[in-house]
């Protein structure tokens, strides 16, 4: 399982910083402030949870009981899946116009919540 995580948040990260500095040199002027800054946020929320997958997969590399491991591994689940979903539907939204992402954001939100409180719940199995 850590192996994948840190592929994931690695791959992640690269696409935060390679997205944002796309936002910031190739779409600056080009988009309305509204919908860049729509961009801004899903590069910031993909590289919040870059680092949040991380952290899990150095966490599950620890000794811990079965449980704190089962919401670790739901964590890193919803993470990437609330990422992809969150960041990438702000993505699509902004660079096509096209109104069906919207809803799909919502949803990502949703995942990356869960995702935290399966963290906290991973926490508190862990003592």
């Amino acid at each position: 399982m850590p192996k994948f995580i840190f592929s994931v948040a690695a791959a992640y990260g690269f696409i935060a910083v390679a997205l944002g500095a796309f936002a910031a040199h190739g779409l600056k002027g080009k988009l309305p402030p509204e919908l860049l800054g729509a961009f801004q946020t899903g590069v910031q929320y993909q590289m919040y949870h870059a680092l949040a997958l991380l952290l899990v997969g150095l966490w599950s590399l620890q000794q811990l009981p079965t449980g704190a491991l089962a919401w670790l591994t739901r964590a890193s689940g919803l993470f990437i899946a609330g990422t992809l979903l969150f960041s990438g539907s702000l993505y699509a939204l902004t660079l096509t116009g096209i109104g069906l992402f919207g809803p799909v954001t919502p949803l990502g939100g949703v995942c990356l919540l869960l995702g935290w409180l399966s963290l906290f719940i991973a926490a508190l199995k862990s003592f």
